[in-house]
């Protein structure tokens, strides 16, 4: 696609990843993954694929019926975006028991307001429920019910979801080339609804897991750190994000030892230290006294995520390291042993094998993710959803170019375009 800027200037060319055919495809999956889900799982996870599925469906349909007509297809995404995400979301809020993450959330603002600290003491554990896994700035997204808020807005849920949109939102924005154009306006959007009504933000959120804003903040941290000038912005984005969950601080290591490669190792320094400074400061603005209680703040965000508390937590999925753990006090160790060894042997990779640019970066990230949530003592398939997302986010920027000859590009829906120059490992 072309526009007119004159001689001196020329047109941007539009290089866009995901044609009609691919959303038409991407929809049909969805609709075929929350179909399957609502006939094997229960609850509040039943309720969002139920929704999702009729979302996804209609969506699908929608996209096939008018592939020859000029109807923007951003009409589908937001008829995607409602059925998989805004109505779950309600839905769930207004008509179903909190899941066990909300009542964490709300908790965890109640004891702030009350206490100084979102974190019970090791005394005060009656169950696995008790224990708030989360590091202190998660505790936000429960304030307004702490507050008085009630109803939909009291949810953590309805807060989760916006904050992780608006995000998303400006990590595309962030990572658009030609911000004055037009198409990559529209393109932003499309992104932005598109990837949020994905089941790997959509079906999280809906359940109220705590997992899409960190994603959302990666995404953003990749955007800015792309440029140079950008370095010290992608630092607090990731700061922010290590202050709320612990999966978001393995980006530290991978995003300094590409920095040090990229730019200079004052550079990587630089980002490290702000990212560390603004996580240690937002934590202990949001949990003053947690710090008098290491013990506390380590039996909650250190030994239950791995397992190694009087209570566990039941969501575990049956990945290699749950499946060794299960075989006793040997075998937990010895999860636990490979996990560490992981850890080690991908510092070893990114120092000896350093990342060159972003894309390189979130490639290792990801990779360095899965590998650990795999090997993790206490694990689940959902916080797959990181690989996912940073994999999405690769090929919707155009840093995994996939565009097959012949397609049909849509500039209502598709999504960012490529910039012209990329460094590439």
């Amino acid at each position: 696609m072309e526009h007119t800027h004159g001689a001196d200037h020329p047109a941007p060319v539009h290089q866009h990843w995901l044609s009609r055919s691919r959303l038409l495809a991407a929809n049909g999956a969805f609709a075929v993954y929350a179909t399957a889900l609502a006939l094997d799982t229960g609850h509040a996870d039943r309720a969002w694929a139920v929704w999702a599925a009729a979302a996804y469906t209609v969506t699908t349909v929608i996209i096939w019926l008018t592939r020859h007509t000029n109807l923007p297809a951003l009409v589908p995404l937001l008829v995607s975006l409602a059925g998989a995400m805004a109505a779950p979301v309600a839905w769930l809020a207004t008509r179903m028991a909190p899941t066990p993450e909300v009542q964490v959330i709300s908790r965890s603002a109640v004891l702030l307001l009350q206490h100084g600290t979102p974190y019970l003491a090791p005394g005060q554990f009656a169950s696995w429920l008790s224990y708030n896994p989360y590091l202190p700035a998660m505790a936000v997204f429960g304030l307004p019910r702490a507050l008085g808020a009630s109803g939909l807005l009291a949810d953590p849920r309805v807060w989760l979801a916006a904050v992780s949109m608006v995000l998303i939102w400006a990590a595309f924005r962030v990572a658009a080339p030609h911000r004055g154009c037009q198409d990559c306006r529209r393109g932003v959007l499309a992104s932005t609804v598109f990837v949020t009504a994905s089941p790997v933000i959509a079906f999280p959120l809906a359940v109220g897991i705590t997992d899409p804003p960190v994603i959302a903040l990666l995404f953003l941290t990749l955007a800015l750190i792309a440029r140079p000038s950008g370095v010290i912005k992608a630092a607090v984005a990731l700061g922010v994000a290590c202050a709320m969950k612990a999966t978001a601080w393995p980006a530290v290591p991978v995003f300094g030892a590409m920095l040090a490669t990229r730019d200079a190792a004052r550079s990587a320094w630089r980002f490290v230290g702000v990212t560390v400074a603004v996580a240690a400061a937002i934590s202990v603005v949001m949990a003053p006294t947690a710090l008098a209680n290491p013990a506390a703040f380590a039996q909650n965000t250190v030994l239950f995520p791995l397992g190694l508390t009087k209570h566990k937590t039941p969501a575990a999925s049956p990945l290699p390291g749950h499946l060794l753990a299960m075989t006793g006090a040997a075998g937990h160790w010895a999860a636990v042993g490979l996990l560490v060894a992981a850890g080690l042997g991908f510092a070893a990779w990114i120092v000896l094998r350093p990342p060159g640019d972003a894309a390189a970066a979130a490639w290792r990230l990801a990779l360095g993710l899965a590998a650990m949530f795999t090997l993790a003592p206490a694990t689940r398939w959902g916080y797959f959803c990181y690989p996912l997302g940073l994999a999405t986010w690769l090929v919707l920027t155009g840093q995994l170019p996939l565009r097959a000859a012949g397609d049909d590009v849509d500039a209502a829906v598709m999504t960012l375009p490529r910039p012209e120059r990329r460094v590439r490992v």
